[in-house]
C-alpha cells in the first residue's frame, strides 16, 4: 500500500484536542486495510517526525436500509478506523 494512500485526514474534535493538548497524541482517520506499521511509517514519512506508539480504532457505522425492485438489504454508513499516534518528545505536527 501506497504511504499517500493511507492517512485520509486528522481528525479534529473535542476529545482529539484534549489528548493532543494533554498528552501529545494526534488522531487520524485511516484507510482500513492498513497496518500499525504502515501507519508508522506513512506519518514518519509525512511530517518527518518519530512515531513512538500507535493505536488503532475500528469503527463500524450505523446499519441503513436500501432498497431495490427486489430486495431489501442493509449497509454499514460511516464505518471508519482511527489511529491513535504518540510521538517522540519534542517532535511535534503543525495541526492549524
Amino acid at each position: 500500500m501506497e504511504n499517500f494512500g493511507i492517512l485520509k485526514e486528522i481528525l479534529l474534535t473535542e476529545k482529539s484536542n484534549a489528548l493532543l493538548s494533554d498528552q501529545q497524541q494526534y488522531v487520524f482517520v485511516v484507510d482500513p486495510k492498513a497496518s500499525k506499521g504502515q501507519i508508522a511509517k506513512a506519518i514518519e514519512l509525512t511530517f518527518n517526525v518519530k512515531v513512538v506508539r500507535v493505536n488503532v480504532i475500528n469503527c463500524y457505522g450505523r446499519p441503513k436500509r436500501v432498497r431495490s425492485k427486489f430486495s431489501r438489504r442493509y449497509t454499514l454508513v460511516g464505518k471508519k478506523k482511527k489511529a491513535i499516534v504518540v510521538l517522540k518528545d519534542g517532535d511535534k505536527i503543525d495541526v492549524a
